[in-house]
């Protein structure tokens, strides 16, 4: 039997512009969108319709897992949370991130991430889970032994993005010791004494390890069709680096120089949804929304909240001279799809999933009143 739903009455959010009309859904895809509205199906009271969002980098994973210091839930239980509150929010594909490379936190074992990445494919098999998921490997190249935790992941064919991150201080992310002294010192309560030693052996571990591990990791991720993203560029070199290595992805560049050099490139620039509905970014560097003003910003993530994402794009649209909302909405949608090659999905198109947001905004704030994967509705 042929399963057919329609939704009539909505505001469609296609990629260039905003339809008042009807979409026809059958066996999980999108088979007609019409003007007008039809006799039959899901009234949507004049709400929006957007395609499911696509989220490529959130680490909100990890505080499922831990909530607490030295706190370790259930892994299985842990997943289930996060995605029932990803769902929640609009989002039908994530990417989650796994961090690879030891440090000083001590938050997990050597073998924690691979073990998540397990426990994530068993409750894909099992159908738990409501979002569509895969898995994005963070990898501090400044670590001795991210090579070895990276080639755990070998037969993990979820692992669609891998992104190279080097977090030693006095560049790239911490290009002024004041941010990394508000970080690492601060937060943790480290003597004068303490931090001196700790940022000696971080900008040594970064000498001796980064380079020959940045074009390893590069090199492994190519052969496997895994797309590579850079981090927290911040000069041309950077950006020259990170073209010839083959990203396609620039996450959070942290100069505008770097955010224009690798728009310009073709490189998809990233930047975090948190930093969009602020206004500010947390850590000092460059606003999401002068990139947004200058043409140069193609995808946001929700990074450290999930919420964030469905809500940025309204704030884009209403605060950002030039930006309409079907290019904003693109920004979470079309555009992070076609940057990991997801062609079916990412945009209200004839032949596509049916991944569906239906949304209200009330006092400036989104509001998701019904979301769908494949059709079939899951908050």
């Amino acid at each position: 039997m042929t399963a057919e739903s329609v939704f009539t009455n909505g505001r469609i959010v296609l990629e260039d512009r905003i339809l008042s009309g009807t979409v026809v859904i059958r066996d999980g895809h999108i088979v007609a969108i019409d003007e007008g509205r039809s006799a039959a199906g899901e009234n949507l009271d004049g709400d929006y319709l957007i395609p499911g969002l696509v989220e490529l980098h959130t680490d909100h994973l990890e505080t499922h897992h831990t909530p607490r210091p030295a706190v370790h839930w259930p892994k299985l239980a842990a997943i289930q949370s996060y995605d029932g509150q990803i769902a929640s929010c609009g989002i039908t594909t994530v990417f989650d991130c796994l961090r690879l490379g030891s440090d000083e936190d001590g938050r997990f074992a050597d073998n924690a991430m691979r073990d998540m990445a397990g426990a994530l494919m068993s409750a894909r098999a099992d159908g738990r889970l409501k979002a569509d998921h895969f898995i994005h490997l963070r990898c501090e190249v400044s670590s001795h032994d991210v090579i070895d935790q990276f080639e755990t992941f070998g037969d993990v064919d979820i692992v669609r993005l891998a992104s190279l991150m080097d977090h030693a201080p006095g560049q790239r992310q911490f290009q002024t010791m004041e941010q990394f002294t508000l970080y690492y010192k601060t937060m943790r309560g480290l003597s004068d004494e303490e931090f001196d030693a700790y940022v000696a052996r971080r900008q040594a571990a970064s000498a001796t390890y980064s380079d020959r591990h940045r074009t390893t990791i590069a090199e492994a991720a190519r052969g496997r069709g895994i797309t590579l993203a850079s981090h927290d560029d911040a000069t041309q070199a950077h950006v020259d680096e990170a073209i010839a290595l083959g990203v396609r992805l620039a996450e959070f560049p942290t100069s505008l120089a770097a955010a224009d050099a690798s728009h310009k490139a073709g490189l998809s620039v990233l930047m975090g949804a948190p930093n969009i509905v602020r206004g500010k970014s947390h850590s000092g560097n460059i606003a999401a929304r002068d990139l947004a003003a200058r043409g140069t910003l193609d995808v946001i993530s929700s990074d450290y909240v999930p919420y964030s994402l469905i809500h940025a794009p309204f704030v884009l649209a209403e605060q950002v001279a030039g930006v309409r909302l079907p290019e904003a909405i693109a920004m979470v949608t079309a555009t992070p799809a076609r940057a990991v090659g997801l062609a079916d999905r990412g945009r209200i198109a004839e032949g596509l999933r049916a991944d569906l947001v239906r949304v209200r905004v009330a006092d400036g704030v989104p509001i998701v009143r019904g979301v769908w994967r494949s059709g079939e509705r899951i908050a």
